[in-house]
């Protein structure tokens, strides 16, 4: 195993941040380090122990380009709407700044998320989605793909949750030759991060959203 940062576990989990300006775009990965990541992300828990994942690992640089080009697209709609990062909070004066931020990290990448040496994106084999709680469905993968967040950090790697793509799943669907059972999760561009100072983020008090034996 390559392990480039010594941390300890609370360190781990809690400094795993959302990297959009500082991914190193002009710095190789090699795959055998995202393969790393994605047989630590294989002992992630699944529903009933199905392991129905699979994980596409793009490298190739014209089909990041063009799955970034949808992510622009995709990203373009997201600012023009009243829910973009930068719009909310507006006014607040401790959480408005910070959302401002995002929302510039967010248009920052959707300009050069086809640039980033290796897109991931886990997915789940799926038939058909059911019509009530999906919750053990989703739950079946999005843990893994958290999980391969973390080893990517625990190696000097930066990444970032997305799921805007999926306003265009279809076409990415049909670029990447998926077949029609795989349903995509999450899109996490993987580059080396500049700096690995990541910090915790501010979060709400925990006595703001603790319920304890009732709400």
């Amino acid at each position: 195993m390559t392990y480039t940062l010594d941390l300890n576990p609370d360190e781990l989990l809690t400094t795993t941040r959302t990297v959009r300006k500082r991914l190193d775009l002009e710095r190789a990965v090699p795959l055998e380090v995202v393969k790393e990541c994605i047989e630590i992300a294989l002992q992630a828990p699944s529903g009933s122990n199905r392991q129905t994942w699979h994980w596409v690992v793009i490298t190739d640089a014209e089909k990041r380009a063009a799955v970034g080009e949808y992510y622009r697209r995709a990203v373009e709609k997201y600012l023009e709407g009243p829910g973009a990062a930068g719009k909310l909070y507006a006014d607040d004066p401790v959480r408005g700044p910070i959302q401002r931020r995002i929302g510039d990290g967010v248009a920052y990448l959707g300009e050069r998320m086809g640039q980033v040496p290796v897109l991931v994106i886990p997915c789940l084999q799926a038939a058909k989605l059911s019509a009530g709680n999906q919750s053990g469905l989703w739950g079946s993968i999005l843990p893994s793909a958290w999980s391969y967040m973390l080893a990517a950090r625990a190696r000097g790697l930066g990444t970032a949750w997305t799921t805007l793509h999926l306003t265009y799943e279809q076409e990415v669907q049909e670029l990447l030759g998926l077949p029609e059972d795989i349903r995509q999760t999450v899109l996490i561009p993987t580059a080396y991060s500049i700096g690995t100072d990541f910090k915790p983020a501010p979060r709400q008090p925990l006595d703001d959203v603790l319920h304890i034996d009732g709400w």
